[in-house]
């Protein structure tokens, strides 16, 4: 399996995380963060963080991104892009990583980016190494490869 979007995909990738980037709702952090996954399908779904006064009950990007994929029947990230401005890149925060190992092969390419460049490329086997998952319980999505 090709695990590496097409660059046109790569592109609507980028471009659904930036504009769902531009909808978060983060009035206490002003930390704006996108994300876009492609599924199975080849369907791209995007989200944004929202925050709420009462730390920690908003949602990261990733989290309304993986909501939507699973809305629409998605059942397994292919690629993701994370969008957002920082000095360095802005990854999936730990809860987001484990929340994708459930949808992602451990090959699954993870990009980073602001709103004007790639800004790092990881898979999500680097970023969670190890990692616990649905093989480990024998469920349906055990074979996120398939």
């Amino acid at each position: 399996m090709n695990t590496v979007p097409s660059r046109a995909t790569m592109q609507s990738l980028l471009s659904a995380a930036r504009a769902a980037r531009s909808q978060a709702y983060a009035p206490y952090s002003n930390f704006h963060v996108g994300a876009a996954l492609l599924d199975e399908q080849g369907r791209i779904h995007a989200g944004c963080n929202i925050e709420n006064a009462a730390y920690p009950q908003g949602l990261c990007a990733e989290a309304v991104a993986l909501a939507h994929l699973v809305l629409a029947g998605g059942k397994r990230v292919r690629a993701a892009v994370v969008v957002g401005e920082a000095p360095q890149p802005v990854t999936p925060c730990g809860a987001c990583r484990q929340k994708l190992r459930e949808f992602a092969a451990d090959e699954c390419p993870i990009w980073s980016a602001d709103l004007q460049a790639v800004t790092a490329r990881h898979t999500m086997g680097g970023l969670l190494p190890a990692s616990f998952g649905p093989v480990h319980l024998g469920t349906p999505l055990a074979a996120p490869q398939s």
